[in-house]
């Protein structure tokens, strides 16, 4: 029986609303159609500032979360545009929202996507189901990463051990032993384009390191990136998750000091700081003979991807395409399985990936 399902996602690189319309098909899924909107940049300059502390934050998040909710249905209507579909045929929208604040850590634990849902769902006619991640965090959990667990349906092998590598604004892993399917792993690793975006963006005005281009004519410090790799979070053991009210250009100063480096020798220096995350997390969990597979924006950056094999030592890394769904595609498909899930009454989080004290139903459901 075919039940189409949209899925969206913004990350934390804060530069598209990525919209995918999936179909399941008992324990298979097909991915039928894709559409991407960028944010108008005076939003995406608004959600990068409210994502650290500042004044008037709730009058500018509550704004905030109806324009957002809005690009959030007209991704979903310009999709069903350019598909041919009506929004009856539609079963869900899993809406992962824009994260603004995550806070996993602290005597109340929370975590916040906006992106009104009620205005998904009026606007569009469909049933959308969103905030994911508070009901994990309820459960003791840290909230994230929860696509290791949509990585376990589509990816897992019963003869290879794989490793899912996602790098968005943060990068995370999902480890898939071949040999235990009960049991898979998967957590935030460190930054994945945030420093990178940031700084370029500081730099030269430019949104991303188109290929990473400009670290490339870098060269790597050394002893800074030491230094930042002694960071707690790195040497912290899962369950964890982070996001960009910790790693930001005011944590990079913070080690930093007062040295004036050369631009590009800073940017080179965060891309190897990225690269290095990275593969110690892989090499924290998964042995020499597991297959890699990257996924996320960050496979378009050539040098990041490059610095990533150079450190694991391994040219035969390759994307989720080789397993037949595009890297940009992964977390919002993921998203339209979560939604499912919900729906049908069953659990979208992993409690050996955050942590939380058990399975559990994730989200609301807003009926369209």
């Amino acid at each position: 029986m075919t039940q189409l399902y949209i899925g969206l996602m913004s990350g934390t690189s804060m530069d598209s609303i990525d919209c995918a319309l999936v179909n399941f098909v008992d324990s298979h899924f097909e991915l039928i159609a894709t559409h991407s909107i960028a944010y108008p940049e005076s939003i995406r300059q608004q959600l990068q500032t409210l994502s650290t502390p500042g004044s008037d934050e709730i009058n500018r998040l509550g704004q905030l979360d109806r324009q957002v909710g809005y690009l959030f249905a007209q991704a979903s209507i310009q999709l069903l545009d350019l598909t041919g579909h009506t929004p009856k045929e539609i079963c869900a929208i899993g809406s992962h929202g824009q994260n603004v604040r995550h806070q996993p850590n602290l005597e109340h634990p929370f975590t916040l996507q906006i992106g009104d849902p009620n205005a998904i769902a009026q606007l569009t006619g469909i049933t959308t189901v969103a905030d994911f991640r508070r009901r994990d965090i309820v459960n003791g959990g840290q909230g994230a990463p929860l696509t290791p667990a949509f990585h376990h349906f589509a990816f897992r092998s019963q003869t290879r051990d794989r490793v899912i590598v996602n790098i968005g604004g943060i990068s995370n892993l999902t480890y898939l032993p071949a040999n235990e399917p009960n049991v898979t792993l998967g957590f935030d690793c460190g930054p994945g384009n945030t420093l990178l975006d940031q700084w370029v963006y500081q730099c030269l005005g430019k949104a991303f390191d188109e290929q990473g281009n400009w670290a490339h004519q870098g060269e790597v410090l050394p002893s800074l990136l030491d230094k930042l790799l002694q960071d707690p979070f790195f040497h912290k053991k899962p369950p964890k998750s982070t996001g960009l009210e910790y790693f930001n250009l005011n944590w990079v100063t913070s080690y930093l000091g007062e040295t004036n480096v050369k631009p590009q020798n800073l940017q080179a220096t965060l891309a190897e700081l990225t690269a290095a995350g990275i593969v110690n997390a892989i090499n924290q969990v998964a042995s020499r003979s597991a297959e890699i597979y990257l996924c996320g924006g960050g496979v378009r950056n050539i040098d990041l991807v490059a610095r990533i094999k150079r450190r694991r030592g391994d040219t035969q890394i390759e994307t989720t395409s080789t397993l037949g769904l595009d890297p940009q595609w992964v977390e919002a498909t993921a998203f339209a399985w979560l939604a499912k899930q919900t729906l049908e009454g069953l659990p979208g989080n992993l409690p050996s990936v955050t942590g939380a004290k058990k399975a559990c139903i994730l989200g609301g459901v807003y009926l369209g």
